[in-house]
């Protein structure tokens, strides 16, 4: 997984990793990876994601706001 860049110094994610139509997330202070794809929440949100994962801002902002529990999977 790569680091997360976290611009803003407070972000809840940890580490991500990017695959085709899924990001998967680590969050500060846990194991747990959570895996978004395709079927939840959804490409649009899922490529949202993608977005500011790469920009290093906004990600844990967005899932808070959009997306929370909507996630596929975990892989503990």
């Amino acid at each position: 997984m790569t680091p997360y860049g976290n611009r803003s110094g407070d972000s809840g994610v940890a580490a991500y990793e990017c695959r085709a139509d899924e990001i998967r997330l680590r969050f500060v202070g846990g194991d747990t990876i959570y895996v978004y794809t395709g079927v939840a929440p959804g490409s649009r949100h899922v490529q949202a994601m993608q977005r500011l994962a790469a920009a290093g801002k906004g990600l844990a902002t967005y899932v808070n706001q959009h997306v929370r529990d909507d996630y596929e999977y975990t892989i503990d």
